[in-house]
């Protein structure tokens, strides 16, 4: 069975930082491309980060520069920094393991906010 489990959410104030875990079991986690998506309410989830199977890494415009996207394959574990907070960054954030064409797996989503 596999799994997803997020954690490291919160509530942190603007210009604040926060580090989200996404442990997983039940693949071969060093494989799949993982990545960090988030759903502020009223809003589409949209991509925040991703990092692939080769350790090569993509961000949204919006958190350049601000979070950072890792993985310890090790430990099955994803991670994604986040500095400089602001609180249009407010959202659930979900963890996401990919192998292309067409697996998907998702988390039961975290939340983060952060207030002004």
């Amino acid at each position: 069975q596999v799994q997803l489990v997020e954690s490291g959410g919160g509530l942190v104030q603007a210009g604040g930082s926060l580090r989200l875990s996404c442990a997983a079991s039940g693949i071969t986690f060093s494989i799949y491309t993982m990545g960090w998506y988030r759903q502020a309410p009223g809003k589409q989830r949209e991509l925040v980060a991703a990092i692939t199977s080769g350790g090569s890494t993509n961000y949204a415009d919006s958190v350049k520069g601000r979070f950072t996207i890792s993985r310890d394959n090790a430990k099955n574990t994803a991670y994604l920094q986040m500095n400089s907070l602001k609180p249009e960054d407010t959202g659930i954030y979900y963890c996401n393991a990919d192998l292309k064409p067409a697996i998907h797996y998702w988390g039961q989503g975290t939340q983060v906010t952060v207030s002004s």
